[in-house]
């Protein structure tokens, strides 16, 4: 199983980007997919996630300006980001929990590679 994450970039604070992660190879079940984000010096904290019943969860510090969403027939999931400050600047992360197989009775943790975001002027 691979995510792989694209869609980051440099932006001017205030201005918008859409983060795309997509899973591939075995996979059976996805149960929640989600970003996280980790700034330079800072420990990886969760931005959002959002359920195979389409719940959706979010850091405090971006409810109202980040919108997570999914396509399970794709297997993957976005994150529009809105309304970005410098603080948003990190590397963004997707995270799938996810059954390969039908025989399988757990869902194992996978990691995107990571893609870059900076909100700079």
């Amino acid at each position: 199983v691979q995510l792989q994450a694209s869609g980051g970039g440099l932006v001017q604070p205030g201005g918008s980007l859409r983060l795309s992660c997509a899973a591939s190879g075995s996979i059976f079940s996805i149960q929640i997919m989600g970003w996280y984000r980790q700034a330079p010096g800072k420990q990886r904290e969760p931005v959002a996630s959002i359920n195979s019943g389409i719940s959706t969860d979010y850091a405090d510090s971006v409810k109202g300006r980040f919108t997570i969403s999914r396509d399970n027939a794709k297997n993957t999931v976005h994150l529009q980001m809105n309304s970005l400050k410098p603080e948003d600047t990190a590397v963004y992360y997707c995270n799938a929990l996810i059954k390969a197989t039908s025989s399988l009775t757990y869902y194992s943790d996978y990691w995107g590679q990571g893609t870059q975001v900076t909100v700079s002027s």
